[in-house]
């Protein structure tokens, strides 16, 4: 993030008084001046003088912003961006599958209206932007407050977010502020939820990914997700429900978490006792990449000598099996942004917000 990246940010969090986000800006400041991020302590330490002092600041910027915006040439229509956390793997393939269907399925009116794409997970831009520099490549993973400054900076005023997250949980909140933030530049920002945001739609991706359950006769069916490993984050309502909802419908259909509640050794102690040994996964996840290929299906134990899932199962004597799909001539892990019908959830939500932005 550049200086006038972190302008747009820090004015944006005091405008709207979102403390937590100017805490985080605060941080990421010091970071890019080659500091240490300070302790909670030292921010609670500044003063109610600085506040004010900041706050006039930003009355100043924000009148100088709306002096600008009425000599330059501002864009009429809207800009798209896609919010996703990110990978690092071949798997990246999966958003190339999204982003041709949805050029494939937006009305005519919004076929030229310009999408951007902005990763949520600090730790994979920094991985894949390290990859690409190391191959010359000019291609660059940036952060959503990246992304709406430059759009910003280009004149665009209003924005449709759809966000690829399949359930509500940290990174979505995160996403909620940053918005938040940038609307207190006079943005008009629009977006869409999770997959999972309400239980019509989780229904709605149960019965996209159910053709693929195994039949009770024929074994189990894990459908594997991230997880959270903080307690507070309102996501585990939402894995706790899914789990039960799948529990009721489809006896031998269960929830595993790679990390947090419905844990690794729960999910794994349920398909050691399949009748007959033998289980499905199912990645319900978007991008089918590092944690399906290396912790769930790996075939080596990982640097803490921790076997994958697919290992202990069939060391335990369980024939472990998982869904895939063919793209451009190779057999690849199924991810949920293989499936049209989850595509469709996304696309949909993505549709509403451009005709809000449209009234």
């Amino acid at each position: 993030m550049d200086q006038k990246e972190l302008a747009y940010a820090k004015q944006g969090a005091l405008a709207t008084k979102n403390w937590d986000c100017f805490q985080r800006v605060i941080r990421r400041c010091l970071r890019c001046q080659g500091g240490d991020a300070p302790p909670q302590s030292a921010l609670k330490r500044i003063t109610p003088a600085l506040v004010t002092v900041s706050l006039f600041m930003v009355m100043l910027m924000c009148f100088s912003a709306s002096a600008l915006a009425k000599t330059r040439t501002l864009k009429k229509g809207p800009a798209i961006v896609l919010v996703a956390f990110g990978t690092t793997t071949q798997a990246r393939e999966t958003y190339d599958v999204f982003a041709e269907q949805l050029k494939n399925e937006l009305p005519e009116q919004w076929r030229n209206v310009p999408i951007s794409w902005a990763y949520t997970s600090e730790i994979v831009r920094e991985r894949a932007n390290k990859q690409f520099a190391e191959k010359g490549v000019s291609e660059r993973y940036r952060s959503l407050p990246q992304v709406l400054a430059s759009l910003e900076d280009q004149g665009y005023r209003q924005i449709a977010i759809q966000s690829l997250h399949i359930f509500p949980g940290q990174e979505y909140e995160d996403m909620e502020q940053e918005i938040a933030a940038f609307r207190g530049l006079g943005l008009r920002i629009e977006y869409g939820g999770t997959l999972l945001h309400t239980w019509e739609r989780a229904f709605e991706a149960v019965s996209a990914v159910a053709p693929e359950f195994l039949s009770s006769s024929a074994g189990c069916t894990v459908l594997v997700t991230h997880g959270t490993p903080e307690t507070f984050s309102g996501a585990n309502n939402t894995y706790l429900g899914l789990d039960r909802y799948l529990n009721l419908k489809y006896s031998t259909v269960f929830v595993g978490t790679v990390e947090g509640v419905l844990t690794r050794d729960q999910a794994l102690e349920k398909a050691k006792a399949c009748t007959p040994k033998r289980v499905r996964i199912v990645p319900f996840m978007y991008v089918a990449g590092d944690h399906v290929m290396n912790d769930i299906m790996g075939e080596k134990v990982d640097e803490d000598g921790v076997l994958s899932w697919a290992m202990e199962l069939r060391s335990a004597g369980v024939s472990v099996e998982t869904v895939s799909t063919d793209y451009q001539g190779r057999t690849v892990f199924k991810g949920l942004g293989f499936y049209p019908e989850i595509n469709r959830i996304f696309i949909e939500q993505l549709l509403e917000g451009l005709e809000r932005l449209n009234q």
